[in-house]
């Protein structure tokens, strides 16, 4: 696919004084047959009640494909969404998707361990693949992952929905003006209470841990999304309760700290074992900056205190909102068409994937992991950063 220019967009006259703030151009969408075409992989909670819906929002995506290994649910699904029965597929006949002219992207959104499978499967189709975060359960499945792509020539974005969050992205702007100084410290905490010891992330042969690459790799992600700096060393605890049936095989609970180069410490929780709280502050020596909530689909609210005039003073910025997961695939889909790298690359989600497998290591080793920022990859520009 080649990008064309929309002769579509419709402009409208401005009717408010020229003291009012200016509104935003209406949204122009892609008609049907120029719309990148996307398959989920999965039909899951996520998928069905937030990709799905994403999909029908989205400016440059259309549902081209379903697979899931309940065909009846599939055909439901396929039918609420007007996809014909001979877009529905299975995961033993997936590979028949090369055959599929509909289908340019794969969305892969299963349990962690089947995302080389179906990422190296889906390359060899021909297909671009976004995969859901963590990227796998280890680095050296992320790393295949990158080069079967690469072999087939496809682009690997990994999904930070967040990157595509506004009040993240207003943030991010933040930090490029200096608005806090140096920055000092990062504190967070991701949790959220799980309650079937049955479920697929409690299993560590399919999740790969408990909530560190679940949820804890929203903090990890978010900061190098932030700063762009990368930590020299990590530190990690993860904690179990004795005799409950749901942490036989998966944490609990983990406390990370990560030190960077600049100066910048972050603390960080992430757990399964306590009521949802998500947030993050970032402290500077000018001023200091939180979501709270943070890393959510959607309510993020963000604050920031810097001092005005010597007055300390404590703002609610009006960012808005915006669905992260529109966002993030029709980013997927510009990336298709004009043959760019996405800035979620499968490098990203490598270097999550590194990091976490240090914070690991330090909680075996009870010891502070020295880590090297990644060589010989350049992160693009983050999407809509300006």
């Amino acid at each position: 696919m080649t990008t064309r220019p929309n002769d579509d967009a419709v402009r409208l006259p401005r009717i408010d004084a020229p003291t009012e703030a200016d509104k935003p151009a209406p949204t122009t969408f892609d008609p049907p047959a120029r719309r990148v075409g996307f398959a989920l992989v999965g039909l899951g909670r996520l998928t069905l009640d937030e990709l799905l819906p994403a999909l029908l929002r989205s400016r440059h995506c259309r549902l081209a494909a379903v697979v899931s290994g309940d065909r009846d649910k599939a055909l439901k699904v396929a039918r609420q969404h007007g996809l014909e029965a001979r877009s529905v597929y299975d995961y033993q006949n997936f590979d028949r998707i090369a055959d599929d002219p509909a289908v340019d992207v794969v969305y892969i959104v299963l349990p962690n361990a089947l995302h080389e499978e179906f990422t190296v499967r889906a390359a060899r189709a021909g297909k671009h693949v976004l995969c859901e975060k963590p990227m796998a359960n280890t680095a050296a499945e992320c790393s295949r992952m990158i080069e079967a792509c690469e072999r087939a020539g496809r682009r690997l974005m990994i999904a930070y929905r967040c990157h595509h969050e506004p009040n993240m992205l207003a943030l991010k702007r933040m930090l490029r003006g200096q608005r806090l100084g140096a920055l000092r410290e990062f504190v967070s905490s991701n949790a959220q209470a799980m309650g079937d010891p049955s479920h697929w992330r409690m299993k560590r042969s399919l999740a790969g841990g408990g909530p560190l690459p679940d949820i804890g790799i929203y903090c990890i992600n978010s900061l190098r999304f932030l700063t762009g700096e990368e930590p020299s060393e990590v530190w990690g605890e993860t904690w179990s309760p004795p005799d409950d049936p749901r942490f036989g095989e998966v944490e609990a609970s983990v406390r990370f700290a990560m030190r960077f180069p600049s100066g910048l410490r972050a603390t960080c929780h992430a757990g399964y074992d306590s009521h949802k709280s998500q947030f993050f502050r970032l402290m500077g020596s000018e001023g200091w900056a939180e979501l709270d909530p943070a890393y959510a689909y959607r309510g993020v609210r963000m604050r920031v205190a810097t001092v005005i005039d010597g007055e300390d003073v404590t703002q609610v910025p009006a960012v808005g909102e915006d669905n992260q997961f529109a966002a993030e695939m029709d980013h997927m889909a510009e990336c298709v068409r004009s043959g760019s790298r996405p800035f979620a690359s499968g490098e990203e989600g490598l270097q999550d994937m590194r990091l976490i497998e240090a914070i690991y290591r330090s909680a075996n080793e009870a010891r502070w992991i020295a880590v090297e920022a990644p060589q010989g990859t350049s992160r693009s520009r983050p999407p809509r950063e300006s």
